[in-house]
């Protein structure tokens, strides 16, 4: 079973098309349990949509890595699966 800090991982993944058809599947199976993974990947969603709209901009890749990184252990520190 998939869990919160996992999908916290690879949640860029999946909004980008980006994974097999297993961990797709995983990732859905979670987001119809879990509010609070809902609520991420419909802000992370929210993000890149925005982000979009600056298209001229690129985000830095190490930025948004050491970003993913921080969101994961937040979520690690708070105790969620």
């Amino acid at each position: 079973m998939l869990m919160c800090r996992d999908l916290a991982r690879i949640g860029s993944d999946y909004i980008d098309g980006e994974l097999g058809a297993a961990d797709t599947l995983s990732v859905k199976m979670h987001l119809l349990m879990c509010r609070h993974c809902r609520s991420f990947i419909g802000n992370l969603r929210e993000s890149v949509r925005l982000m979009q709209g600056h298209s001229d901009y690129r985000i830095d890749e190490d930025y948004a890595r050491h970003l993913d990184e921080a969101v994961a252990a937040t979520l690690r520190k708070r105790g969620e699966r």
